[in-house]
């Protein structure tokens, strides 16, 4: 029983079905993460590109967020064409035909039109023709919700290869005379490839141990675009209060976690791997020191990317996955909290 059990793990390929009645008490149905992929358009965008446009300096921007520069998709480059670039980088890494997968959920505060969903389209772009697809928004925690559905539909047999992806085109939406958040931002996209796989109940084997979701709406006002595709009438930039948002991040977002670890039954010193939503360089590690996170256990890319919302943990998860920074087995936290306010987090085994 064991031995069966650690190969379908290591595979992923084997089904509850196959099993017996007798192993169906005994085994359950979970998600195995089987590779990751990321795009970043080619256009970047330095701090002292930015310097020249508004009043600010790369120094400052530096100090205050670690960010020094930011990738910017290129006229008429859509939220669509990164994800599906993402999706195909992924797709490969995990050794995946693209009619395999049957599941698609993209998570995006930017879609490509107000419907249909932008998921579609990059089922259609994937030349995938039997698949459920459909956005999640949740702005920058979107992917966190985006792998809690994804995961749950997995769990419950209704799809079982799927693509999670975060994918943003967040220069479109920002004020680029307002320092406080034009400076903040860049687009991207980043995707994983789950699949069904089998484990002993109760045990915490490879693949997703739980995800954990949370949202306060009467922080509505504190992170919100002031229009665009909803039914305003009129185009929206983002607004934000920093002081806010910062607060409620460090805290919000490090409990999170707390509350994932206790619900699996382990502790804090047990994580080999921390990807949090890369916001700005003072967020993370406030939450890394209150966790008690050793920096060499924090995955940080917002220097080179700034904050892509929902694409900043799947970009992050191939960073690592590309420096070999997660190896089989290690034990991965990730957390995000984005306008809403909605926040969350994952334990996964990978």
């Amino acid at each position: 029983m064991l031995m069966k059990t650690e190969t379908a793990q290591t595979t992923g390929s084997q089904d509850i079905e196959n099993t017996t009645v007798l192993e169906r008490d005994s085994i359950v149905r979970k998600s195995l993460i089987l590779g990751s992929g990321a795009y970043l358009p080619e256009r970047i965008v330095t701090n002292d590109e930015l310097a020249k446009r508004i009043d600010t300096s790369d120094a400052w921007i530096r100090k205050r967020t670690g960010i020094r520069q930011r990738h910017i998709a290129a006229e008429g480059e859509l939220t669509s064409d990164l994800a599906v670039a993402a999706c195909r980088s992924a797709l490969s890494t995990a050794g995946v035909n693209s009619d395999e997968v049957d599941l698609i959920v993209l998570a995006t505060s930017t879609p490509d039109n107000t419907f249909p969903a932008t998921a579609t389209r990059v089922q259609a772009l994937l030349g995938i023709k039997q698949a459920i697809a459909f956005d999640v928004q949740a702005v920058c925690s979107g992917f966190v919700y985006a792998l809690s559905v994804a995961d749950n539909m997995i769990r419950l047999g209704q799809a079982r290869t799927a693509l999670v992806i975060g994918a943003e085109v967040f220069s479109r939406i920002l004020d680029w005379e307002d320092r406080g958040t034009c400076v903040l931002f860049g687009d991207g996209a980043g995707a994983i490839v789950l699949r069904a796989g089998m484990s002993e109940a109760g045990s915490q084997g490879r693949g997703i141990l739980s995800t954990h979701l949370f949202t306060d709406g009467s922080h509505y006002d504190s992170l919100y675009v002031d229009g665009g595709p909803g039914t305003t009438g009129k185009a929206g930039c983002l607004r934000m209060a920093g002081q806010e948002v910062y607060r409620h991040a460090v805290h919000n977002m490090a409990e999170a976690i707390e509350i994932a670890i206790e619900a699996n039954g382990l502790s804090l010193s047990d994580i080999d791997l921390l990807v949090p939503h890369q916001a700005n360089i003072r967020i993370i590690e406030s939450i890394s020191r209150r966790l008690g996170v050793d920096n060499d256990k924090v995955v940080i890319t917002v220097g080179s990317q700034a904050n892509t919302s929902a694409a900043t943990i799947p970009l992050a998860l191939t960073h690592a996955q590309n420096d070999n920074r997660i190896q089989r087995g290690d034990l991965v936290a990730l957390s995000a909290l984005g306008g809403g306010f909605a926040w969350g987090s994952s334990l996964i085994r990978w």
